[in-house]
């Protein structure tokens, strides 16, 4: 179940995260829920195996403004490094970086939906 100690648990700085809903804690869990469903994970995925960079790095960067709003630090700082490669146009293998970013996204993803 997605609470404020699972949120911590799971690396979010939820201290942080709340003061920016105002300190309405339902409203920052739907948020959460929110960002976790996003779409940007998926078209970052297809925009990679498509080698398409500019995509890429559009849908990271909005990845990367809703999980710092949110202050999903566990998910933040991978697609904050994934996000700045992508800025350079850095030719590299980015799939060891999705991947990870994929398993942090299923595990809040998982959190969300127990219950």
């Amino acid at each position: 179940m997605l609470t404020m100690d699972t949120l911590c648990a799971f690396g979010a700085d939820t201290e942080e995260g709340l003061g920016r809903c105002m300190n309405n804690e339902a409203f920052y869990l739907r948020l959460v829920g929110l960002a976790a469903k996003d779409g940007s994970y998926e078209a970052l995925r297809a925009a990679l195996d498509q080698g398409d960079l500019t995509a890429a790095f559009e849908a990271a960067h909005a990845l990367k403004g809703v999980l710092g709003n949110l202050s999903l630090t566990a998910l933040y700082t991978p697609v904050s490094e994934l996000t700045e490669l992508l800025r350079a146009r850095r030719e590299m293998d980015y799939a060891p970086l999705l991947s990870e970013i994929l398993r942090r996204r299923d595990a809040l993803l998982a959190l969300c939906e127990e219950g």
